[in-house]
């Protein structure tokens, strides 16, 4: 069976946990937050490199000597002048502790790291250091005195015994042991190792393993007290020195955070870290596209930044990247004005890469000071970015891996048309746009646009739906939620066809098009199977960073005249928890050309079942196909407006060549032969098929040997003027 295990901890239905002061960095202006920024060292996003993706694929690449030689490429690439500077190292540089318990480096790998970081600063670079919260177990043996006080390194240590950071191991006897910050000492230990990094010259730390969150379970291991202290050490050498905390924060507790951080990653690594065969894959970067929404109100100059992990873009096909989505992937960094870090082996960047690293337009659109917000979800997004004076930056995404045509109405900005429309990415001026603006794009390919823009559109209509109002069936149930709309939320729903919130009173003066905002919360990656009008499955792929905290999604929705129902759930895995939908609009939105259809809630039969995959849309695939006659997949409900021929995107996973047979309508099948590198990332694959007006039907098997783990298939139209 190749179906995934969970790698992560996914609660049913989160009642009872304390909320905390989740308003401050959504609501609170800029001007009360002015202390946020450390040192002020944070006002813009930096660009930079990292050693960690590199360390996933060579283990033995942390040296003194490597990190000279990157710093060297850098400084020759071109790159460096378009403002990336910062050479950070990561895990993996200590050797052992000084006498008052600091850590220092391994001097086999590291013999002196005030030399290297003097060699990146002739560079004209900035260096950065990884440390956890915490102390770790020979410093803590040894019992060290703590610098300048009369204290030892046990008598600062939370009693009993209890792991210091996310890293840190459990019970009485971890190895990472927990500071009590209430005890004399606590602070001055802190202040020497902080001083310590500064007199090798450090200009960035990396605080790892940081808590709630990092996967943690809620307080158990809290770092909130960790983090304030090394603020208040930062601030004691005078020196503006950065501090990221990581990893995957817990956003319900992130107005603790904001005034000792300049940025806080918001998700795990985006590195397979051996999980594929590449540094990346196309599923990390997807993975980005979801959690955005629920953190893009937290960041700015005041709050600090989004860190959406490092830019894997310059090694070719190492990087597990097709040249689109490296282009997809620094625009929505870009975008989010996240901090844009390389990986990889900056020796052996490529032009490509380099190119678009080197796009001004594209940096100054990271640099803007102003995150976008998300104006559409759905396999189609669109970021938009107000930077005042009727301009914006706006972003165009095409997440399948079909070619689409994109319609981008006007009124999403609340304007009517754009006088001026620029391609960033090609320096291009394409002219004044009234109404819309159309574009082609490949698959996982983008449009970043500069827009001036004209006038100011009509409010659309719309009616708000409250979950906890609506029709609930099976385990779906009514808590507490203070920032939700009339206070209230729905969970429990998923893992069962039953477990559902229907809306059966969604009433539209006319049938067509209309967006459907959907205001949701979870933590980490979950997903909607919803149905309209008891129609086929539809998926909404979301993120996020907490489940007090909604996040709104804006969709397109196809709807009848006068009432309508919709039914949101997921039969095989996990929803997030709902706060209502929105429905808005003239019934003249745009909808997307392709279709996607889940393998998991497709016809299952013989030995294939349907379970959790936490990278795989719908949060669930559909495993253990073929090795014999019945294993199949169908898809019976494949529905084209006309006979002719079609793009097929197969989203499928698994470790080595394997092979699907399939069949259509009453064809003869076809094998198709794939390969992959593991079972828990979906890839994915596409090719034309022939399919006739109305149903089809879709038959994946293979009778003799196993077949790959299927996810969904996208059905879509040829594109004139597309790469396919």
């Amino acid at each position: 069976m190749n179906i995934s295990l969970p790698i992560r901890k996914h609660k049913r239905f989160s009642q009872g946990r304390l909320i905390p002061r989740y308003l401050l960095p959504l609501f609170l202006a800029a001007g009360s937050l002015a202390h946020a920024q450390v040192n002020g060292a944070g006002q813009r996003p930096y660009l930079g490199w990292s050693t960690f993706s590199e360390q996933t694929i060579n283990g033995s690449f942390l040296t003194q000597a490597n990190i000279t030689t990157q710093s060297d490429a850098l400084a020759a690439s071109g790159i460096q002048s378009h403002g990336f500077k910062y050479i950070n190292i990561d895990s993996g540089w200590q050797g052992s502790f000084d006498a008052n318990g600091r850590p220092i480096p391994n001097t086999t790998t590291f013999p002196d790291i005030k030399a290297l970081i003097d060699h990146i600063h002739q560079n004209g670079q900035k260096a950065g250091i990884y440390w956890i919260p915490g102390v770790e177990q020979p410093a803590v043996q040894a019992n060290s005195p703590i610098l300048g006080t009369q204290y030892h390194i046990q008598d600062i240590l939370t009693v009993p015994y209890t792991a210091g950071n996310a890293f840190g191991g459990s019970g009485t006897s971890p190895y990472h042991y927990k500071i009590d910050f209430t005890k004399p000492g606590a602070q001055e230990y802190m202040n020497s190792v902080v001083a310590l990094f500064a007199s090798w010259g450090v200009d960035f730390i990396k605080l790892d393993g940081v808590t709630p969150g990092s996967y943690s379970d809620g307080l158990s291991i809290d770092n909130r007290a960790d983090v304030a202290a090394w603020s208040k050490a930062i601030a004691l050498t005078g020196k503006p020195i950065w501090l990221t905390i990581s990893w995957a924060i817990d956003q319900d507790y992130l107005s603790d955070f904001l005034p000792y951080q300049n940025a806080r990653r918001i998700e795990d690594d985006i590195e397979c870290e051996g999980r594929c065969g590449t540094l990346t894959d196309w599923q990390r970067i997807y993975q980005r596209f979801r959690d955005l929404p629920g953190w893009q109100n937290s960041a700015s100059p005041s709050q600090g930044w989004n860190d959406l992990d490092s830019l894997d873009i310059g090694d070719g096909t190492l990087d597990g990247l097709t040249n689109d989505e490296k282009r997809t992937a620094v625009s929505l960094w870009a975008m989010a004005n996240a901090p844009m870090y390389l990986g990889g082996d900056l020796t052996k960047i490529d032009a490509f890469g380099k190119s678009l690293v080197s796009n001004d337009e594209v940096i100054a659109v990271n640099q803007s000071g102003k995150p976008a917000k998300q104006a559409l979800g759905g396999d189609l997004p669109v970021w938009v970015s107000s930077l005042g004076h009727n301009t914006y930056y706006v972003a165009v995404f095409n997440l399948t891996a079909t070619p689409s045509v994109v319609h981008l109405p006007w009124n999403l900005l609340g304007v009517t048309g754009a006088l001026q429309v620029r391609d960033l990415w090609n320096h291009r001026e394409l002219g004044p746009s009234l109404l819309s603006f159309t574009t082609v794009l490949n698959g996982h390919d983008v449009k970043l646009l500069k827009v001036t823009t004209f006038g100011q559109a009509a409010p659309s209509p719309s009616t708000s739906y409250e979950a906890e109002s609506a029709i609930l069936g099976g385990s779906a149930s009514i808590a507490d939620c203070t920032p939700c709309s009339d206070g209230e939320k729905v969970g429990g729903l998923g893992l069962g066809a039953n477990n559902t919130v229907t809306f059966n009173n969604v009433y539209v003066r006319r049938a067509g098009v209309y967006l459907m905002q959907v205001d949701s919360m979870t933590q980490g990656l979950r997903s909607y199977l919803y149905s309209v009008n008891g129609g086929p499955f539809k998926t909404l792929n979301s993120g996020g960073g907490s489940f007090f905290i909604p996040a709104a999604t804006v969709i397109p929705v196809q709807l009848q005249k006068g009432m309508n129902s919709i039914q949101f759930g997921n039969p095989v895995s996990y929803p997030p928890d709902l706060d209502r939908i929105v429905i808005s609009g003239n019934g003249d939105a745009p909808l997307p050309s392709a279709t996607t259809y889940e393998a998991e809630v497709a016809t299952l039969s013989g030995t294939v079942t349907g379970g959790f995959s936490n990278y795989a849309s719908g949060l669930a695939k559909a495993g253990n196909i073929g090795g014999g006659a019945g294993n199949a997949v169908t898809f019976s409900n494949v529905t084209v407006p006309s006979s002719g021929t079609y793009l097929l995107e197969v989203d499928y996973a698994t470790s080595g060549p394997r092979s699907f047979f399939l069949t259509i309508n009453d064809g003869n099948a076809q094998e198709l032969a794939l390969n992959g590198s593991t079972f828990d990332e979906p890839t994915y694959t596409v090719l034309q098929i022939q399919l006739h007006a109305g149903v089809n039907t879709l038959r994946f098997d293979n009778s003799t040997g196993y077949a790959p783990d299927l996810d969904r298939i996208v059905v879509a139209p040829i594109i004139a003027g597309s790469s396919f």
